[in-house]
């Protein structure tokens, strides 16, 4: 469950972060009200991730695939675009995540 909890939790930060940029710095309340929603719910999911697996390899694999899919959601939904130094970062960051799965001993499989 913990690897669920900590999908749910990203997606969660994804969709409040997304309404963060859909809010316009604050002036739009149905964004906001998204945004205060999906934060909240990620942190919950995320303490229920920190029960099983350490807190910096939690918020590693949390911040960094959300990112990632933030990043996607930019590109996608609002039109921003990435240059090449961006899209190394991105690799970068996701072969991170990927190493820290596959091969740390602090992460439970």
């Amino acid at each position: 469950m913990t690897y669920v909890y900590l999908i749910t939790a990203i997606i969660l930060e994804v969709i409040g972060t997304s309404a963060l940029q859909a809010s316009e710095q604050f002036t739009k309340p149905k964004p906001l009200i998204l945004t205060a929603f999906g934060y909240a719910a990620s942190f919950y999911f995320l303490s229920l991730v920190l029960r099983t697996m350490p807190v910096g390899i939690a918020y590693a694999i949390w911040s960094g695939l959300g990112i990632v899919l933030i990043t996607l959601v930019g590109l996608v939904w609002f039109g921003q675009k990435l240059d090449m130094p961006a899209l190394i970062g991105l690799a970068l960051i996701i072969a991170g995540v990927g190493t820290i799965n596959l091969f740390s001993s602090s992460v439970s499989h």
